[in-house]
C-alpha cells in the first residue's frame, strides 16, 4: 500500500478528532465574563488533549516519512493507533464535564496508556517490515521518552483516586516532554540525504 494513502487517512482521522472535540466546547448561556468560569475544565482539558493529539500528528508523520515499505499488519497497527486516540474526545468530554473528577481522570489515563502502547506497537511492526538497518530502526532505537512515558500513566491511573492533581501534573508533565519536537528522525534522513549528496 502507499505511504501516502495511509498517512492521508490518519490525517484525515485526527483532524476529525480534533473536530469533534472543539465541539464540546459550549458557550456560556450568559452574556459576562464570569460565566465562563464554568467552562474551564472543559476547556483546560480541550488544550490538554489537542497537545496529545498534535504530538501524535507530528510523530507518526515523522515516523512514516522515515517508512518505506507498508505491510498488512502495519495497516492493522495504525487502526488500532486510531482507535485508541478515536477515544479522547469522549475521555476529554467526560473528564472536563465532571472538572476532573476521579473517574473520568483515571479513565483518561487509560485512554492515554492504551494510545502510548499502541503507538510503540506501530512502530516495532513498521521497523520489523523495514529491517533493523532501516533509517526507522536507526532513529528510534534510543528512545527514551517513548519508554518512559507508558509509566507515567500507569502511575498517574491510581494517582486519580488518591490526588488529582498529581495525576493531572503528570499527564502534564509527558505532554510537555513530547511538545519538544522528536529530532531524531529528521537528522537521521537529513543525514542520509547529505551522503547522498556527498556521495
Amino acid at each position: 500500500m502507499n505511504k501516502q494513502r495511509l498517512e492521508a487517512f490518519s490525517d484525515g482521522v485526527m483532524a476529525i478528532l480534533i473536530t469533534i472535540m472543539v465541539l464540546e466546547l459550549r458557550p456560556p448561556h450568559v452574556p459576562e465574563l464570569r460565566s465562563l468560569v464554568d467552562v474551564v475544565p472543559t476547556f483546560l482539558s480541550y488544550v490538554l488533549s489537542f497537545i496529545y493529539l498534535g504530538i501524535y500528528w507530528n510523530n507518526h508523520h515523522h515516523m512514516l516519512h522515515a517508512t518505506r515499505i507498508i505491510t498488512g499488519g502495519a495497516l492493522w497497527a495504525n487502526l488500532h493507533l486510531l482507535f485508541w486516540l478515536s477515544l479522547l474526545p469522549f475521555a476529554t468530554a467526560w473528564m472536563g464535564e465532571n472538572h476532573f473528577g476521579a473517574t473520568p481522570l483515571a479513565f483518561y489515563g487509560v485512554i492515554l496508556l492504551g494510545c502510548a502502547i499502541a503507538y510503540l506497537i506501530l512502530e516495532r511492526v513498521l521497523i520489523a517490515a523495514n529491517g533493523p538497518q532501516s533509517e526507522l530502526a536507526k532513529a528510534v532505537h534510543h528512545g527514551f521518552k517513548e519508554k518512559i512515558s507508558p509509566f507515567f500513566y500507569i502511575a498517574a491511573i491510581p494517582l486519580a483516586f488518591v490526588n488529582q492533581y498529581v495525576s493531572g501534573a503528570l499527564f502534564v508533565a509527558v505532554a510537555l516532554v513530547w511538545v519538544i519536537p522528536d529530532r531524531r528522525i529528521e537528522r537521521r534522513l537529513s543525514g542520509e540525504a547529505d551522503e547522498r549528496w556527498n556521495g
